[in-house]
């Protein structure tokens, strides 16, 4: 019986000290810190918030024989931790295609010359798997440009009303009116 006590004791507080540093490391210190970017003017509100990894020397963009941090036809949830969530205060046009006011989670399916985005209803969460399906709302296709300089660090923002995504020398602008 007291063989019984200790041992759970010694479980309960290795589950403890788990969730402790997972609590640490996503939170508190993350590796990849947290983003937030914000759009406004007369009748808009948008944000942005994601997670930005480091490229550290890596091959960000590829093939995964290569060995690519984010193979080229794999599902990436566009950033690293949670998920990364849009929010906008009014319906708006997403590359094209209407998007109601709300919040929404991102992912993305890299290739070499473009993105297909995907807008989900999933905003929060650990993303590593790909959400469900039937929560997707909307696939869009973007081209790829290529950068003359290497961004070090996932780089989200606003130019114009538009989003901008960048890292290593990649960047997708995805039109929003």
């Amino acid at each position: 019986m007291k063989i019984l006590k200790i041992s759970i004791g010694i479980l309960v507080s290795l589950i403890v000290l788990a969730g402790l540093f997972f609590v640490y490391s996503l939170y508190i210190n993350p590796k990849s810190p947290l983003g937030n970017i914000e759009f406004k003017n007369e009748n808009t509100e948008m944000s942005v918030r994601y997670y930005r990894p480091y490229k550290k020397d890596r091959l960000i963009f590829g093939e995964s024989a290569e060995g690519a941090l984010v193979p080229y036809d794999v599902y990436w949830r566009l950033g690293a931790n949670l998920t990364t969530k849009l929010t906008t205060n009014r319906d708006i046009s997403f590359a094209g295609r209407n998007l109601a006011a709300g919040s929404y989670g991102l992912y993305v399916y890299p290739y070499a010359e473009n993105w297909v985005i995907y807008v989900h209803t999933k905003t929060g969460g650990l993303s590593a798997m790909e959400p469900d399906p039937s929560g997707i709302l909307m696939k869009i296709n973007v081209p790829v440009q290529t950068l003359g300089d290497v961004i070090e660090q996932l780089t989200m923002d606003f130019v114009d009303s538009n989003l901008r995504i960048r890292w290593d020398t990649t960047q997708v602008v995805i039109p929003i009116e």
